[in-house]
């Protein structure tokens, strides 16, 4: 009897160090570094905004080791896949498209479309028929460029795509563009900085709200439920909204 019960005692402390084995605490994390107030390079060259906030903030209550580097929007999926990092934390919407390709944790923020035109520009709503025969630029690869090629491009206008957010807006400014796309927190703090003298932003796309969550290459469910219950976590003890309150004076939960 002595013999089976030290034997359940000894299969018991195995189990329990299997378990704790599978908590990861070496993390590879990608992130932008193009998306401002989210995710931007700062002069010194080191990254900030609220995706990098996020991202250090859930290492530190995984107790996890963490290496935050940039990447280019192109290539986040690719990169996921081939394990060059293990997570993505960077604004990435999830979307029944990239669900096929990786998976998600749970959302860390919601965001709706917003649109932004010069302060002369006719346009004072986000009713499609507004945009026939104009030029609207979105960042290519993004549930915005998506919408602007369904929605927009079939309604008659013209949809011009680049590589980042910046390159969009910064061709807006200079009168290249009619209107930008875009999430709506990114695209309203340019409005309210950069491009305060040239444009203005109008009103929420109907529709369009979405959650946008970590990146986690399929399969890797471990770090997946490590990371949603590190995201319950900074929730519960304030850190989220602290974080929250240093980028937005609104809940974008």
């Amino acid at each position: 009897m002595r013999k089976s019960v030290l034997f359940a005692g000894l299969l018991i402390a195995s189990f329990a160090a299997s378990a704790g084995a599978q908590e990861i605490k070496e993390i590879r994390i990608a992130t932008e570094g193009a998306y401002p107030p989210f995710n931007y390079v700062d002069a010194d060259g080191s990254l900030k905004g609220f995706d990098v906030d996020i991202a250090n903030a859930l290492c530190e209550e995984m107790k996890a080791k963490c290496t935050i580097v940039a990447n280019d929007w192109d290539g986040m999926i690719p990169g996921l896949q081939s394990n060059k990092f293990d997570a993505v934390i960077a604004s990435m919407s999830i979307t029944e498209d990239r669900l096929k390709q990786i998976d998600f944790t749970n959302k860390y923020y919601s965001t709706p479309l917003a649109i932004v035109v010069p302060k002369d520009s006719p346009i004072k709503d986000t009713k499609t028929e507004n945009f026939k025969g104009k030029t609207i630029g979105a960042q290519g690869g993004t549930t915005q460029s998506i919408y602007a090629e369904d929605v927009l491009a079939k309604a008659g206008v013209d949809v011009k795509l680049y590589p980042t957010n910046d390159e969009a807006v910064a061709d807006l400014a200079t009168g290249r563009l009619d209107a930008v796309i875009s999430d709506k927190f990114p695209i309203a703090e340019w409005a309210k900085t950069t491009g305060k003298d040239c444009c203005v932003m109008l009103e929420d796309v109907p529709n369009t709200q979405t959650e946008t969550g970590i990146a986690i290459k399929k399969g890797n469910d471990a770090l997946k439920a490590q990371f949603n219950t590190a995201i319950d976590g900074i929730r519960k003890n304030g850190t989220y909204a602290k974080i929250m309150q240093k980028y937005f004076d609104f809940d974008i939960y």
